[in-house]
C-alpha cells in the first residue's frame, strides 16, 4: 500500500483506531496498519486499494468456493431483500428460501441426514451440535451422557463450546474457564479413542466430533478407513457421530462432503463457509432422520435454542443460488481434477527441498509441512510472507510445534491460474530456504 496516498493513510488510521481484527496481531495492526485493504474481487483474484492483484490461494477463509465477483449471487440477494430481507423463524414462523434450502440439503447430503437447524456460521453450528447432542441424551433419560470427544489438531470455532472442543491448545488458552466435559484424543488413533471411551465410560459420553480433513489444524487427511472405524465405534458405544464439514463441505475435497469419500453418514453434520461461498453469513447443523424423529418424539415444550438469524431468508436464497452454481458448473468434479494437479505440484516442490518433509491434501486443500525441531524459527510463515510479496495469499500453521503451509484456492481455479499459484509458491520457498 502506498503510504503517501492520502486516502490510504486515512483508511489505515481509521483501521488502527476503530477496527479490532479477528485472529490477528493487535500489536502488528497498531504498528503497521492493515496488511491489505481489499476493494474488489474477481474470480480467483483479490485487488487491493492500489489495484495490485493477489491470487487468493485460501479462498479467503476456505470459503469462497465459486470465486469472487459472482454477480448472480448479488442479484439473488437483492431480489430477496426487495421481497423479504428478513423475518424471524422463532415460534415456527418460516420463509420460502429456508424451507427450500433445507430440502435441497437433504437431497445432496449423506443419505441418513434429513433436517437442518440453521445458524449464522460454523462456530454456532458446532455449538448447536454439542447442545443438541446433550439435549438428546437428556430427553432419552441418559443425562450423564454429556461429554464431547474431539481430536487433537482439530479446529471447531471460537464460540465457548467450539473453543472447548478445538484441539489446538493456543485457542483454548486464549481465555480461561472453558466449558466443561470436553475431551481430546490423538487425531488419527482409533486405539486411543477406544481406550479413552473405556476409561471415561461410554455412559458419560454424548458424542464424538470429527473433521474429515482437519483444515485450520494443518490439512491432516483422515484415511477413509479411519472414518469408517469411527462410525462403527460410535454405533458400538452408542455415541453420536458429529461430522464437522464447515471447511470440507460443498465440493472442497472433490466430493460434495468429506464423509462421502468414506461412504458414511454421521448423526449430525455441521456446515457453513462454502454453503454461500462467503457471500452471506450462514451455517447449520443437519440431523439424521432417526435423530430428528427421536428428538421430536421425546422433546416437550419449546426447543430453547436459536439465533436471531437462524433461517435468514436472504442468506438462504444466496445459498440456494450458490449450490446451483456449484452443480451447474460441475465444480465438485473440477475440484477433484484440479486437486490432483495441486497435490502433484506440491509434491514436486517437496522433492526439491530437504526442508519439506511432507506434501499432503485432498481436492483443493493442500499443505506443505516443513521440518521443525522446536528450536529453529518456523519456515512456513516466511514462505507465506514471500508469497504475499509476489501476489499470492496462503496461510501458515505453527500450532503444536507444526510448521505447515496450507492452501485452498477457489473451486473455479483453472490450470493456468493453478500453474501461476505453484510457480509463485516455488519461488517463495526458494527465496526462504536457499
Amino acid at each position: 500500500m502506498k503510504k503517501n496516498d492520502e486516502t490510504s493513510r486515512n483508511l489505515i488510521g481509521l483501521d488502527q483506531q476503530h477496527f479490532i481484527h479477528p485472529t490477528s496481531s493487535m500489536q502488528q495492526q497498531q504498528q503497521h496498519g492493515p496488511a491489505h485493504i481489499f476493494v474488489r474481487g474477481k474470480g480467483v483474484y483479490l485487488y487491493d486499494h492500489d489495484g495490485k492483484a493477489y491470487l487468493d490461494g485460501m479462498s479467503s477463509l476456505w470459503n469462497v468456493n465459486v470465486g469472487h465477483g459472482r454477480r448472480e449471487l448479488g442479484e439473488v440477494a437483492k431480489k430477496q431483500m426487495d421481497t423479504l430481507a428478513f423475518s424471524s423463524c422463532f415460534a415456527t414462523f418460516s420463509n420460502k428460501p429456508a424451507i427450500e434450502l433445507a430440502a435441497k440439503l437433504a437431497r445432496v447430503s449423506p443419505p441418513s441426514l434429513r433436517a437442518t437447524f440453521f445458524t449464522s456460521g460454523g462456530s454456532e453450528a458446532n455449538d448447536t451440535a454439542f447442545k443438541l447432542a446433550r439435549h438428546y441424551w437428556k430427553v432419552k433419560d441418559q443425562p450423564k451422557k454429556r461429554k464431547i470427544i474431539a481430536r487433537m489438531k482439530s479446529y471447531h470455532g471460537v464460540a465457548m463450546g467450539a473453543t472447548s472442543a478445538t484441539g489446538l491448545k493456543p485457542f483454548r488458552d486464549f481465555a480461561p474457564s472453558l466449558a466443561p466435559d470436553f475431551l481430546h484424543v490423538d487425531h488419527m488413533s482409533i486405539e486411543a479413542l477406544r481406550a479413552l471411551i473405556d476409561r471415561e465410560g461410554p455412559e458419560t459420553i454424548a458424542a464424538f466430533v470429527c473433521e474429515p480433513i482437519q483444515g485450520a489444524g494443518g490439512v491432516h487427511v483422515a484415511p477413509d478407513s479411519y472414518l469408517c472405524d469411527i462410525r462403527s465405534i460410535c454405533d458400538e458405544y452408542e455415541l453420536l457421530f458429529i461430522a464437522d464439514e464447515v471447511i470440507t463441505g460443498f465440493g472442497r475435497t472433490g466430493a460434495y462432503f468429506g464423509c462421502d469419500h468414506a461412504n458414511i453418514s454421521p448423526d449430525m453434520m455441521c456446515i457453513a463457509k462454502g454453503i454461500t461461498s462467503g457471500y452471506a453469513p450462514l451455517g447449520g447443523v443437519m440431523l439424521s432422520k432417526s435423530l430428528h424423529e427421536q428428538l421430536t418424539a421425546h422433546s416437550h415444550g419449546t426447543l430453547l435454542h436459536g439465533y436471531t438469524y437462524s433461517g435468514h431468508p436472504t442468506s438462504c436464497a444466496v445459498a440456494l443460488k450458490n449450490i446451483q452454481i456449484i452443480e451447474e458448473e460441475n465444480l465438485i468434479d473440477h475440484a477433484a481434477t484440479m486437486g490432483e494437479k495441486l497435490l502433484l505440484g506440491f509434491r514436486t516442490i517437496q522433492e526439491q527441498y530437504s526442508e519439506i518433509h511432507d506434501a499432503r491434501g485432498r481436492g483443493l486443500m493442500a499443505a506443505l509441512a516443513f521440518s521443525h525441531n522446536g528450536k529453529n524459527e518456523p519456515l512456513a510463515p516466511k514462505v507465506v510472507q514471500a508469497a504475499d510479496q509476489r501476489g499470492l495469499i496462503l496461510r501458515a500453521v505453527t500450532f503444536d510445534q507444526q510448521d505447515v503451509l496450507v492452501c485452498a484456492p477457489p473451486l473455479i481455479i483453472n490450470e493456468e491460474e493453478l500453474n501461476q499459484l505453484l510457480s509463485i509458491l516455488e519461488s517463495s520457498v526458494q527465496a526462504v530456504v536457499s
